[in-house]
C-alpha cells in the first residue's frame, strides 16, 4: 500500500486484484468502516459481492451514523457529523455511491451541490448570559504564551507525548482562550484527553482555524447521517449482493500467530443466544471493527433519565477486542480506551418540537428561520457559562424526511454531564428530557416563569447517555491501538476509530473510511494509492493564514524589520497578503 496526492492516482480505476478471485471476506461491524470496506472490496479489488458478509450485532446499519424515531414520540439522533472538503477517502468512496435523492447523481454530487447552494456558517458561534452573544466572539483571545504552546505541540514527536494529556502540554493561558472554547466544543475534547490526538488535530485541521469563529469551512448533509450517508451505502451494497447478517455478536476471532505470521482461523459468534461461527482458510479475509464509540448507548425519554450502562458483556465489541488482544500484543490494549468511562462519556439529547414557541426562539437567537430549508446554526452554538458546557445544533430542517411541516428537531450535548446545571440543580446525567429542555431554555433567555410550561408542552426530548463516546480520545501510547494491518498479517485487518493509521484523526467519518481503504488495499495488494492525509500543515500559505487568525489580526512584532528583510521576495508578498506585516 502507498499514499499519493495526485489526481493521476485519484481518478485511476485499478485492475482487478489477482488475489481477489475465489476469496471470501467477513466484516465484523456494519458501521461506516465496515460498509466502506465492503465497497472498496467490490469497486477497487474486484471481489465478488456475494462472497462478502457483514456481521452486525444491532438491527440497523451505520453504527454511529444513526437516525430514528417518529414525529409523534420524538426523533432520535445520538450525534451529528461535521465534514469538510478535505476528507479525501470519504469523498473517494461516495463518488461511487448513487444518491437516493438526486437522479443520476452520486452522494458526493448531491452533497457538493447542496453545500454550494447553501454554504455553512454560524451566526452565533457562542453565547452566554441567557441568550446573549459572547462578547469578543470574533477573536480567539490567545496570549503569546498560548500560541507558543500550540506551535510546540504541533512540532512535538508523538513518542514524547505518550500517555500525556492535553492539560499536561497546554497551560491555563491556553485553556481560558476562546480558541479552546471553540475547539473543544467543535471536536469534543476534554482536558484529560490525549495530547497525541490534540497534536494530530492541530496539524490535520490547521486550515479549520480559519473557520473556528463562524464554522464556514464545515459541510453538512441534507438529512441526518442515517438517511444521507448510511442508507445510500447500505442500499448500494445490498443491490450488489453483499450479505448483511444482523443480530450477530462476534465474540472472538482466533488468530494463529506462529511462524512469524498472523492468520485468522476461526470466527466465533452469538446469534439469538446460540453459539455459532465459521472456520476460515488463509485466503478468507477478516476485517474487525475493534471498539465502539456508541456501545452501551442508552436512551431516556421526556420523563425518564437515560441510564448509565458501563458493563462490558460477552458479545460486546469491547470484549471481542479484549479476547483478540489476549492472543498477541500487536492487537492493542483495549482497556486503555474502555477502562474509565467517567472520562470517556457525555450525554446528548434530541429535542422534537410540538408547537412554534421553541422554533420562534431559535429564530430570535440566530436570526434565521429554522423552516427556510437552509442552514440554521451551521454547527454547534456553545453556551460559555453553562455548567454542563452545553452546545446545541439545529441542522437544516427537516432533519428527517418524514418530519412534518412546522416541526423542528434540535440536538443538544453537554461535555460535563456529572455536575449540577445552572437552572436545573442536578447533573445532566440524572435529568429527564424535560429537565434538560428546561436547562437549555434557561440559557436561551426564556423568562423563568415560562420555562416550565414550554419544556413540558412545547417539546419531546430524549436524552442519550454514551459511556464510550470519546473513548478514542483517551491518553494513549504507541501500540495501544493495533495497526490497520498488523505486521505479519496474512488475512486480518482492523478498521474504525480504534485502529492505528498515521497522521489522521479519530472521531471523524474520514478515519473510518481511511482505515477501511488501507485494510483492503494492503491485504489485496490493490494497485492504486490511498489518498494522503490533507497536508495543510505543510502549506506555507495555510500556515500563514492560520498564524494571522491565531494572532487575531495583530501584526508581527518588529514587522518593519521583517518587511525590510523580506522586501522584494515572495515571502514578503505572502506576509502582506495575510496581514502579518
Amino acid at each position: 500500500m502507498r499514499y499519493a496526492h495526485s489526481n493521476f492516482e485519484a481518478f485511476a480505476r485499478p485492475a482487478k486484484s489477482e488475489s481477489a478471485e475465489n476469496r471470501s471476506a467477513w466484516i465484523v461491524g456494519g458501521g461506516l468502516a465496515g460498509m466502506a470496506t465492503a465497497a472498496f472490496l467490490i469497486r477497487d479489488a474486484g471481489m465478488i459481492p456475494s462472497k462478502i458478509t457483514i456481521l452486525e450485532a444491532s438491527k440497523a446499519n451505520g453504527g454511529a451514523l444513526d437516525g430514528a424515531g417518529n414525529a409523534k414520540t420524538g426523533w432520535l439522533i445520538r450525534g451529528g457529523r461535521e465534514m469538510e472538503e478535505q476528507f479525501q477517502c470519504l469523498w473517494d468512496l461516495y463518488r461511487s455511491i448513487p444518491s437516493l435523492e438526486v437522479p443520476d447523481a452520486s452522494v458526493l454530487d448531491e452533497f457538493y451541490r447542496l453545500n454550494r447552494a447553501d454554504p455553512s456558517s454560524s451566526p452565533v458561534r457562542a453565547m452566554y448570559a441567557n441568550g446573549q452573544p459572547l462578547p469578543d466572539r470574533n477573536h480567539l483571545t490567545l496570549t503569546g504564551k498560548a500560541r507558543r504552546e500550540i506551535i510546540a505541540l504541533i512540532l512535538a514527536d508523538e513518542e514524547k507525548l505518550a500517555g500525556k494529556t492535553i492539560s499536561d502540554v497546554l497551560s491555563h493561558d491556553f485553556m481560558k482562550s476562546h480558541f479552546w472554547l471553540f475547539w473543544r466544543s467543535m471536536f469534543a475534547f476534554e482536558t484529560w484527553h490525549s495530547a497525541i490526538e490534540m497534536k494530530r488535530y492541530l496539524a490535520r485541521f490547521v486550515h479549520q482555524i480559519l473557520g473556528l469563529k463562524d464554522l464556514h469551512t464545515l459541510k453538512f448533509t441534507k438529512y441526518n447521517q442515517q438517511e444521507s450517508l448510511s442508507k445510500p451505502l447500505a442500499t448500494w451494497l445490498t443491490h450488489q449482493g453483499v450479505i448483511f447478517q444482523h443480530g450477530v455478536q462476534v465474540t472472538n476471532v482466533h488468530v494463529d500467530t506462529s511462524a512469524g505470521k498472523k492468520v485468522a482461523t476461526q470466527i466465533d459468534w452469538l446469534e439469538n443466544d446460540a453459539k455459532g461461527g465459521i472456520t476460515l482458510t488463509p485466503t478468507d479475509l477478516v476485517f474487525v471493527t475493534n471498539g465502539s464509540m456508541v456501545e452501551n448507548s442508552c436512551w431516556g425519554d421526556h420523563h425518564t433519565p437515560a441510564p448509565i450502562d458501563t458493563t462490558i458483556k460477552e458479545g460486546s465489541v469491547w470484549q471481542l477486542w479484549r479476547n483478540m488482544a489476549a492472543q498477541d500484543p500487536a492487537f492493542g490494549r483495549p482497556d486503555v480506551f474502555c477502562g474509565d468511562t467517567v472520562k470517556s462519556r457525555w450525554e446528548s439529547a434530541t429535542v422534537t418540537t410540538l408547537d412554534a414557541r421553541i422554533p420562534d426562539l431559535v429564530h430570535k437567537v440566530t436570526g434565521r428561520d429554522p423552516f427556510s430549508g437552509r442552514t440554521v446554526t451551521g454547527g454547534p452554538i456553545t453556551i460559555q457559562d453553562s455548567a454542563w458546557l452545553m452546545s446545541w445544533v439545529v441542522s437544516r430542517q427537516p432533519h428527517f424526511k418524514a418530519q412534518p411541516k412546522g416541526q423542528m428537531v434540535a440536538w443538544l450535548y453537554g461535555l460535563f454531564s456529572d455536575v449540577p446545571g445552572n437552572y436545573v440543580k442536578k447533573p445532566m446525567q440524572e435529568c429527564t428530557g424535560e429537565e434538560i429542555t428546561q436547562e437549555w431554555l434557561f440559557h436561551m433567555g426564556v423568562p423563568t416563569n415560562q420555562i416550565g410550561d414550554m419544556a413540558a408542552t412545547g417539546a419531546i426530548t430524549h436524552p442519550c447517555m454514551m459511556p464510550f463516546i470519546t473513548a478514542q480520545f483517551m491518553p494513549r501510547s504507541p501500540g495501544d491501538r493495533p495497526k490497520v494491518v498488523p505486521d505479519g498479517s496474512v488475512n486480518l485487518a482492523f478498521i474504525g476509530q480504534f485502529a492505528e493509521t498515521p497522521r489522521d484523526t479519530v472521531f471523524t467519518t474520514e478515519y473510518s473510511v481511511r482505515t477501511a481503504m488501507e485494510g483492503v488495499y494492503t491485504l489485496l495488494n490493490v494497485d492504486r494509492a490511498v489518498p494522503e492525509v490533507f497536508g495543510s500543515i505543510y502549506d506555507i500559505r495555510m500556515v500563514l493564514q492560520a498564524a494571522a487568525e491565531l494572532r487575531d489580526g495583530k501584526k508581527v512584532p518588529a514587522s518593519g524589520l521583517l518587511h525590510h528583510l523580506t522586501d522584494g521576495t515572495e515571502i514578503d508578498d505572502l506576509l502582506e497578503r495575510y496581514g502579518l506585516i
